[in-house]
């Protein structure tokens, strides 16, 4: 499952819309919206990360990531497990 979000950050390593869209192909990843609880939960967490010292000014895409995994109950797969351990204790995190 991808969201908007997760499609813009992959997208990133492709050189064109057509390759990316093929490769995010609805066939293989199911595409759902952002909840809009998942955005009150992730400037919620991003808040708190800032309140704790946190001091990237990019990292808020993680939040929505994260925020959607947990009020959809959805496992989370990521290299990054401490963030997501850390402010999002209810989701099930995967990392290799």
């Amino acid at each position: 499952m991808i969201n908007p979000i997760i499609y813009a950050e992959v997208s990133v390593r492709f050189a064109d819309y057509e390759t990316c869209d093929a490769t995010l192909s609805e066939k293989v990843f199911a595409r759902k919206p952002f909840p809009w609880e998942g955005s009150f939960l992730a400037g919620k967490a991003f808040q708190r990360y800032k309140e704790h010292g946190g001091t990237e000014t990019s990292s808020l895409a993680d939040f929505y990531i994260g925020a959607h995994a947990a009020v959809a109950g959805l496992r989370l797969l990521t290299r990054d497990a401490r963030r997501y351990r850390d402010y999002f204790p209810t989701v099930e995190v995967i990392a290799p």
